[in-house]
């Protein structure tokens, strides 16, 4: 199985190169191809996973060197791929989520002119983020991390005649680079301290580093993560990025871009572990997204942001737990697949309501719409269910996990991060129930020659099985700590402390849900939904602009950045600039002077020659008077 990991990502690759380069004779059938890609990449994985499953633990990790990529005498980096306990849960959850939201966009994309382009973009993404948990080192990990933001960048702008989408492509894609800067000083550290990015050297050597290396080394891949996983401080770019197709807010927020930077720091979790310090700060930048994305969605009125803002929130959670070390990878990592599903469901759900009102994004001109779209209100009621931690549903047991491990910390951190997590639980039922009936109850606020009409079976139909994930995918990880025990190869085993008991953080998360979802039906489902949103307080103001986040940017390090830039310049043109200016005056000069010698009479010349000889002679004649 090992010598067929190369397939995993190869597959996808070529179909986009083949929707890329074969013109327009793939219109009438380059969505199907794209799809048979991401189907036969999604059973590849499903046979590695039997095939890993069937193994002895210390025999799972599969890998295959595809070739050498830094063929330096004292730096030797093969280009490899690795499949472990880890990187397969990922590569299922792209390959599975992602081959959904493909067939959805058979029907989403029917009529525009460019599908052919679209599926490719769709496949070239999943290569990019398959190479990227599939790499067997830091290097390879970058080469997929580079290839995920620049399908970011196609996708997010692919309806780039719009001016919106077009700036929102730009602002992702200086955003991300902002945290790949992070990255590339990352590998920087691990050459110059280990001389290796393979991930066996490089936590091998994470001890002898010494604190302050090891913690640089932290930060700057925590800086990476923030960028990719949209995290403050570079969050601002995910609101945004609703601007490209709807299926594509899918595919980054449920199974791609953003739960790489989890995978980053789950995968890097010795360097964090070698640097309590760069761990608190995970910990932190978690805490603070989590409470700054639900603040965020409770008062988002366009249906796409408002679930932007989720992701924001349910990834600072998985990074909270990240950042807790083994006590909190692997529920990062349930959370990571619980969210996959039901968030995917959520996208897509919005997808479909946006097909039946003609592409109408404002919560307010919707209600009313599970009578006329059944199948869209079933599947985004579940899905909603699962995100607000309902048990039996999938969110329950993975958010849950967090919030338990989060108290489990102990002392003043774990009184602060329990406050933190469970203030985002009350925040979350609150916005989502919020969503739930300014779309689904209430009067019908449906604009002049709106038609609300179900979604073709393309659609409805991965909508389904995404419902299913939802409802069960929790339990499955989650009971007899499934997932605990598979990922303790790569991530470690802990014991949890319990230091409140379970059954007290379960009825007290409960009642704090059952809170949020109580104030938001007070406030959205007993009375008229006005059309034009109300000014609201100071707080919601800050929320609707996203908390001031581009503002923050921009006095912080936009403007500064611009000053600085300007001052750079400046003493180029007065220091470097002006001595280059200096010395090519001179010659100019010297040679203006030098030209007048120059006057093509030939008694000046016979002139200069007699002066010349006579300066000789006497030049030798006081030599010889000296020697004497």
């Amino acid at each position: 199985m090992a010598t067929t990991l190369v397939l995993l990502p190869l597959i996808p690759l070529a179909g986009a190169v083949v929707l890329l380069l074969g013109g327009r004779r793939g219109d009438a059938w380059g969505h199907l191809l794209a799809c048979a890609a991401m189907l036969a990449s999604f059973a590849l994985a499903v046979a590695a996973f039997v095939d890993m499953a069937g193994r002895a633990e210390e025999d799972r990790a599969l890998s295959q060197t595809v070739f050498t990529y830094v063929p330096v005498e004292s730096l030797q980096i093969e280009f490899g791929l690795r499949l472990d306990q880890l990187s397969v849960c990922f590569v299922l959850l792209i390959t599975g989520v992602g081959t959904l939201i493909h067939v959805y966009s058979i029907g989403y994309m029917r009529d525009d002119p460019a599908r052919r382009r679209f599926f490719a973009y769709l496949n070239l993404f999943v290569a990019a983020m398959l190479l990227l948990v599939m790499a067997d080192n830091f290097l390879g990990l970058y080469v997929g991390w580079e290839g995920v933001g620049l399908a970011s960048y196609l996708l997010i702008g692919f309806w780039s005649t719009r001016p919106s989408a077009a700036s929102a492509a730009r602002k992702a894609f200086v955003v991300n680079r902002v945290g790949d800067i992070g990255l590339a000083v990352a590998l920087m550290i691990m050459i110059s301290s280990v001389g290796s990015v393979s991930y066996d050297d490089v936590f091998a050597g994470v001890d002898g580093m010494g604190g302050g290396t090891a913690t640089a080394l932290g930060l700057v891949l925590l800086l990476a993560a923030c960028g990719k996983s949209a995290q403050v401080p570079l969050q601002s770019w995910l609101g945004d990025a609703m601007e490209g197709p709807t299926p594509v807010s899918a595919l980054i927020h449920a199974a791609t871009m953003v739960t790489a930077g989890v995978y980053l720091i789950v995968r890097s979790g010795p360097v964090f572990e070698a640097s309590p310090a760069a761990q608190n700060v995970v910990v932190l930048v978690g805490a603070v997204t989590l409470l700054f994305g639900a603040v965020i969605g409770c008062a988002k009125d366009d249906i796409k942001k408002a679930l932007a803002a989720s992701t924001m929130s349910q990834i600072g959670y998985m990074v909270l737990a990240a950042g807790l070390g083994p006590a909190g990878y692997a529920v990062a990592i349930l959370h990571l697949l619980t969210h996959g599903f039901f968030k995917a469901g959520l996208f897509l759900g919005a997808g479909s309501v946006m097909h039946a009102t003609n592409d109408e994004t404002d919560m307010r001109r919707y209600g009313g719409l599970r009578t006329v779209l059944p199948i869209t209100y079933v599947t985004f009621g579940l899905a909603y269910l699962a995100i607000i931690g309902v048990p039996p549903f999938s969110g329950f047991f993975s958010k849950d996990g967090i919030i338990e491990a989060a108290i489990d910390a102990g002392g003043v951190k774990g009184a602060a991060l329990g406050a933190a997590t469970l203030v985002g639980a009350g925040l979350t039922a609150f916005y989502m129930t919020r969503v739930m009936i300014l779309t689904f109850f209430g009067e019908r606020r449906w604009r002049s020659g709106v038609h609300p009409h179900e979604a073709p079976a393309s659609m409805t139909g991965p909508m389904i099985v995404l419902a299913v994930g939802s409802v069960g995918a929790g339990a499955l990880f989650a009971i007899g700590t499934r997932l605990e025990g598979w990922l303790a190869p790569v991530v470690g085993e802990h014991e949890p402390a319990h230091l409140v008991p379970v059954w007290a953080v379960t009825l007290v998360v409960l009642v704090t849900v059952a809170s949020g979802v109580g104030v938001a039906v007070r406030m959205y489902g007993r009375s008229a939904i006005p059309v034009t949103a109300p000014t609201g307080s100071v707080l919601t103001a800050a929320a609707r602009r996203d908390l001031y986040g581009d503002a923050v940017n921009e006095a912080v390090f936009m403007r500064p950045g611009q000053r600085a830039t300007a001052a750079v310049v400046t003493a180029d043109r007065a220091g470097i600039e002006g001595v280059v200016r200096a010395v090519a005056t001179a010659v100019r000069v010297s040679s203006t002077r030098l030209r007048r010698w120059q006057n093509g009479f030939v008694r000046s010349y016979a002139l200069s020659m007699f002066a010349g000889a006579v300066l000789v002679v006497v030049a030798l004649t006081v030599a010889l008077g000296v020697t004497r």
